[in-house]
């Protein structure tokens, strides 16, 4: 499997010039790259509504009416480059094409057409096979860049796949991906069902509760005053710049609480449970509710299961997401589906009388389709051995 590894760099004026324009001539390619592709599809569009031009091979720009792909114009990047591409190096710029071309094929399978990057949008580039080294003093070489100092603060393991250069703000970033065995830790044979929330970040379905950090609440007073600082500078100025930097630095503040709050809870889930549950919610459909979309996308559930997933692949342990619908409104002991308004915050069965706080009874029921679908993989079909027990009462 593939593990990612994240150092910050730390290059001279010099050095950040460069860094500053590879990023800068990646950034055009991708977009004359995407905008060729444009342009043929609409020329293709076009030209294959009249009959007449469907007996010729090629029609005006000497393109076939078959769509361009990534070798093509990756050819033609190797024939034709500018004095700025020459300044970089030739597998950087595949790998943009790369880029372009996943872009693509992510929108034919439903994510968003490919759009333009402005200037303050694109932010990496990506050395996939060779061009980077580290050197024997501790320093991460890049072809056409230079030697540039990296803060090595834990080791590298398995095989380098690609090394990625990443602008974060004012920092600047090197993340290796490499080929890594897994390393199982110990079974502890316990299971666990997580039902994610607003009031409590997480409950488990043995009764714990996690108070989500609302780290974007706490630090709106500051945002909001770095913001109105924003809005007085004009276009196009150094102090507007310095204003937007501003900005950035508290979001960025923002996003590494988040994150590191996310790593160490993720990190105990997996060493304590074999079999971790969360509920497949559709987190893009819950934001369009504005009453609650600033709070939802505070707590990261995204973040949080996405750490705990790969941390569990890695642990040799499971971690699964099973169907949400009806886990609020249905009863853990009897299986009994009740109307339950975001109001009520205890469960009150009408069936078997059961009485529990709501998000842990919803954990309860998601540890159970948890465990339904761990028994068909297993060849065993839940249904039917419920069946064979006593019907719930109503």
């Amino acid at each position: 499997m593939l593990k990612s590894f994240m150092f910050r760099i730390y290059p001279n004026r010099k050095q950040e010039v460069a860094l500053i324009s590879t990023l800068t001539t990646c950034r055009h390619l991708y977009n004359d790259s995407l905008a060729e592709r444009k342009q043929q599809s609409k020329t293709i569009k076009i030209y294959k509504e009249y009959p007449i031009y469907q007996d010729f091979d090629l029609f005006p720009g000497g393109y076939g009416f078959d769509y361009i792909n990534f070798y093509d114009q990756a050819n033609q990047i190797s024939k034709n480059k500018t004095e700025y591409q020459k300044a970089v190096h030739s597998q950087v710029l595949q790998n943009v094409l790369k880029r372009v071309e996943r872009s693509f094929k992510n929108f034919f399978t439903g994510a968003g057409y490919p759009r333009f990057q402005g200037r303050n949008r694109y932010d990496s580039f990506t050395f996939p096979q060779a061009g980077y080294s580290i050197t024997e003093d501790g320093k991460l070489k890049l072809s056409k860049i230079g030697e540039i100092k990296i803060k090595l603060h834990r080791e590298i393991e398995g095989k380098i796949k690609t090394c990625t250069i990443k602008r974060d703000v004012d920092q600047w970033y090197c993340s290796f991906s490499c080929e890594v065995d897994p390393q199982p830790l110990e079974p502890s044979g316990k299971s666990i069902g997580i039902d994610v929330g607003l009031k409590s970040l997480v409950t488990l379905s043995n009764g714990e509760q996690i108070k989500p950090p609302k780290y974007l609440r706490e630090s709106e007073k500051k945002l909001a005053k770095a913001q109105r600082e924003l809005s007085r500078k004009h276009k196009g100025s150094k102090n507007r710049n310095k204003a937007r930097m501003e900005v950035a630095k508290i979001h960025r503040h923002i996003k590494n609480q988040r994150k590191d709050f996310n790593h160490k809870l993720s990190r105990t889930l997996v060493n304590t449970y074999d079999h971790i549950v969360f509920e497949k919610l559709q987190i893009t459909n819950m934001v369009k509710n504005h009453h609650l979309a600033k709070s939802i996308l505070d707590t990261s559930w995204y973040q949080l299961i996405s750490f705990t997933s790969y941390k569990a692949e890695w642990a040799g342990k499971i971690c699964e997401q099973v169907n949400p619908r009806r886990t609020s409104m249905e009863c853990c002991i009897c299986g009994h589906i009740q109307a339950m308004p975001l109001s009520q915050r205890t469960y009150n069965c009408l069936g078997c009388g059961n009485v529990m706080d709501r998000d842990h009874n919803a954990a309860n029921v998601i540890k159970s389709r948890g465990a339904g679908t761990a028994l068909q993989a297993c060849g065993r079909d839940p249904i039917r051995d419920l069946m064979k027990q006593e019907a719930p009462c109503l």
